[in-house]
This record gives C-alpha cells, sequence and structure tokens, in this order.
C-alpha cells in the first residue's frame, strides 16, 4: 500500500494510538512505529522509514519523536507532521502532568510505579523484536554488519559521543561510494522515484518563499513567548528561567535524551533548585516508563520548579503553566527541524553520494540502537548498575543480586506472546500494567 491510502482519519488515530503505547525509549519508540507503519499498515517503505531516521538521528531532540513528524509529514504534509508529532507527545505530557500533581497532593504514586513498572517489563520486547526486525532489513553486507558492531561497541564500551559515530560512519560511506559502490548502493528504483511507494512527494519542492515562512513561523512560536516572558517578568522569574533553559536543552540535545539527562537533572537540583535530587531520580524514573520520550521529563521538572516558586498565582495553576512551558519551548524546535530540512532531504534521495553516507548512518544507527536497548534492560532487570571503568573502557556492570526476578518474568512473558505467539501489542501492554500493579501491591516490584 502507498502513502496515498493513507487517509487523514485513519492515520489521526494510528497516531493516536502510537502515542499511548509508544514507551521502551528511543528504541522501543522506534520499533513500534517501524512494526505499525511499516510491516502493519504498509503506509511506508522499509527504503523510506529509514532514510528519514537517519536524518532525525543527526537532529538535536529527540529523534523518535522527529521521526513520527516527518513521516506523518510525508502522508498528509505539514499537518499530518504536526499531529503526528503532537500525539507523539500528548498522551506522556498528561501523564506526567498528573503523575506530577498527584505527586505533590498525595506523594505515594505506588499503584502508578506499579503500573509502569509492568509496562516498562512488557516493553523489553518491542525493544529486542526492533534490533531484530530493523538489524534484518538494513544491514544487507557483511561490512555493514561490521560497521554496526564498531557503533555499538564505541558508544556501549567507549562512551564515543554519538555525533562522531555518525560524523565517522557518514564519511565511510562516503569512501565507499568511491571504492566499494556495490556495498553501500541505495535501491535506485525508489531513489529515482519510480515506485508509488517510494516516490518523492509533490510538496518535497519547496521554494524559497515556502522555506522563509516556515522559518519565521517557526522562530516567532519559539521565541516570542521567551522574549515576552523576558520582558514582562524578568530574568529571575522561574517562567523566564525555565523558558531560557529549556531553549537552550532544545538545540544541545544531539544523541537523543541520554546524552543530556544527566546535566539537566545537575542544573534543575544543583543551580536552579527547582526539585531534590531524590525527586529528580524519581522523574527520571517515571519518564522511563511512561510513554513518549525520555526527555518528558522536563514537564515533571518544570511542573515542580513552578509549583515550589509560583509568585501571585495558585501553586497548581504555576505548576501547570511551568511544565507546558517548559514542554513547549523544547518541542517546538524539533516541529521546525523537520519541516524546513525534511523537503530537502527527500529531494536528495536519489543522490549516490548521500545515499551510501545515509547507508553507512543507517548501520551505524543499528548499533546504536542495540547499545539502547542493553541500555534499557539493564536498567529495567536490575535495580543497581554501576560502572566499571578501564583506561578508555566504561561498562556498565549490573549487580547480581539486584535482579528483579518479577521483571525478568514479566519481560520473558512479553517477548514469548509477542515473538513467538505474535499476540497482540495493547493485550500484551494491559496484562503485564495489570500483573505489574498486583506484583506492586503485594511487595514484589
Amino acid at each position: 500500500m502507498s502513502s496515498s491510502h493513507a487517509s487523514f482519519r485513519d492515520a489521526f488515530f494510528v497516531w493516536l494510538k502510537i502515542g499511548f503505547i509508544n514507551f521502551g525509549g528511543p528504541a522501543g519508540q522506534i520499533a513500534l512505529m517501524h512494526r505499525i507503519l511499516v510491516d502493519e499498515k504498509r503506509w511506508i517503505s522499509e527504503t523510506r522509514f529509514l532514510h528519514a531516521l537517519n536524518y532525525c538521528m543527526l537532529l538535536p531532540g529527540p529523534e523518535a519523536q522527529q521521526l513520527a513528524t516527518y513521516i506523518g509529514w510525508l502522508l498528509h504534509k505539514t499537518w499530518g507532521g504536526v499531529i503526528a508529532g503532537v500525539l507523539f507527545i500528548l498522551p506522556g505530557f498528561v501523564l506526567m502532568t498528573l503523575i506530577a500533581i498527584a505527586y505533590v497532593i498525595y506523594g505515594n504514586l505506588s499503584w502508578m510505579q506499579g503500573l509502569l513498572f509492568g509496562l516498562q517489563a512488557a516493553t523489553l520486547a518491542i525493544v529486542v523484536e526492533a534490533v531484530i526486525r530493523v538489524g534484518k532489513k538494513a544491514l544487507k553486507h557483511p561490512a555493514l554488519h561490521g560497521l554496526a558492531a564498531i557503533a555499538f561497541i564505541a558508544i556501549f564500551a567507549f562512551a564515543v559521543p554519538f555525533p562522531v559515530i555518525i560524523g565517522a560512519a557518514a564519511m565511510i560511506g562516503l569512501a565507499g561510494a568511491r571504492w566499494a559502490p556495490t556495498i553501500f548502493q541505495t535501491k535506485s528504483k525508489a531513489a529515482a522515484g519510480d515506485d508509488d511507494h517510494d516516490a518523492i512527494p509533490d510538496h518535497a519542492h519547496p521554494t524559497a518563499s515556502w522555506t522563509l515562512r516556515v522559518l519565521l513561523a517557526g522562530a516567532a512560536l519559539w521565541g516570542l513567548p521567551v522574549v515576552l516572558l523576558l520582558v514582562t517578568l524578568g530574568a529571575q522569574h522561574v517562567f523566564t528561567q525555565e523558558a531560557v533553559f529549556f531553549s537552550k536543552m532544545a538545540v544541545v540535545t544531539f544523541g537523543g535524551a541520554y546524552a543530556v539527562l544527566a546535566y539537566m537533572a545537575q542544573q534543575a537540583v544543583e543551580r536552579y533548585g527547582w526539585l531534590l535530587p531524590g525527586e529528580m531520580v524519581q522523574g527520571l524514573a517515571l519518564a522511563e516508563t511512561t510513554p513518549g520520550p525520555l526527555i518528558l521529563v522536563l514537564t515533571y521538572v518544570g511542573f515542580l520548579g513552578a509549583y515550589r516558586d509560583p509568585g501571585a498565582l495558585p501553586p497548581l495553576l504555576s505548576g501547570i503553566l511551568g511544565g507546558s512551558l517548559s514542554t513547549w519551548v523544547t518541542f517546538v524546535p524539533c516541529f521546525l527541524w523537520i519541516f524546513l530540512g525534511a523537503p530537502y532531504i527527500e529531494r536528495l534521495r536519489g543522490n549516490v553520494w548521500l545515499g551510501a553516507a545515509l547507508t553507512a548512518i543507517t548501520a551505524a544507527v543499528v548499533g546504536v540502537i542495540l547499545n539502547l536497548s542493553i541500555w534499557f534492560a539493564i536498567h529495567v532487570l536490575f535495580a543497581r548498575v554501576d560502572e566499571v571503568q578501564f583506561g578508555l573502557l566504561h561498562l556498565p556492570s549490573p549487580q547480581l543480586d539486584s535482579l528483579n526476578i518479577v521483571a525478568l518474568a514479566l519481560g520473558a512473558a512479553a517477548m514469548l506472546a509477542l515473538l513467538r505467539f505474535h499476540a497482540n501489542l495493547l493485550l500484551i501492554l494491559a496484562a503485564a500494567g495489570t500483573l505489574g500493579v498486583a506484583a506492586k501491591m503485594l511487595g514484589y516490584a
């Protein structure tokens, strides 16, 4: 099925569904979209999906949310991208806000923690499926397997920065286009647009005036609120501090949330005093187990910061506004990068040199997804994870006595149900969430 067969109404409800069940961080979210959009709905081809993913991995911000925006734009132009990107984060944003409200009112979130514990464990199955599916389809040559392995080792064992890995992969691809074109060649038919499924869409032919309008609109939606807060409330007001801080975060989060969460936690706790260290740890744990990008922990941080410094506003209203403002200035740039760049990236799909570079980047991204998957699995299954360092070598060291048997059992059961029996994903998540609540109430989670 080509993208022309995906009605706007059908796409809306699919994006809404994805928004509610996109657990597991970037690895799980990319896997989920691949499963639904490529394998089940067949709204987008494997080639097109990986091409979009490669571009999004190069951008600052959450790559999975930007991938949703890119695909939504491909299917239904600008409004398709807006709907896809908003619905991808809206359920997680609402849930994080409700969790923050419940926390400041009640303090005890045991039942919620149990629900999220079960969902997190079940997401292990989605993450494993992601690596298997994407790896099989993206790595068409032993040399690409090797490149994926090198990328994995570099980021997992040596903590090589993500942009360095992607840059090196691109250089290898460019060299491969000259010296080993058969390894790095792309699907010429799709690239040329002869296949309707992969044809370059009509809206991927932007004019200079259209690009300027997008740039000005994005800059206004992003920058004007910050400027107005500076002028009306001053630089020291909590709303202004959150707007400025998270605007900066929006342009430096290369490599996804993992690369910047530690810095954000340190600044929020030590510099601004928006929340306590223990609360930051709890917020990170909740962000890892709620739908949406991990960076949505900023909603929780923004809420608590404004709630505790409400000024003339009621604390709850101030908290909601603070969380909403922090989320707004973080995600508006994500839409801007896509609407500005995607049309040009689509038009360059037939370029041999770019295709070779992106083929190499795809292989490296498989290694990065494997790294994210292992990182996620280790932190789900073990309560305590240290780091062992030998010179340049950095390895996670899970403490075996902290293994969570219940999480292991739930994850294994979900994996068996999904990979062996191909059970409905929503049923798996519902069952895992129910069992997670029961385990928490009984003291096993």
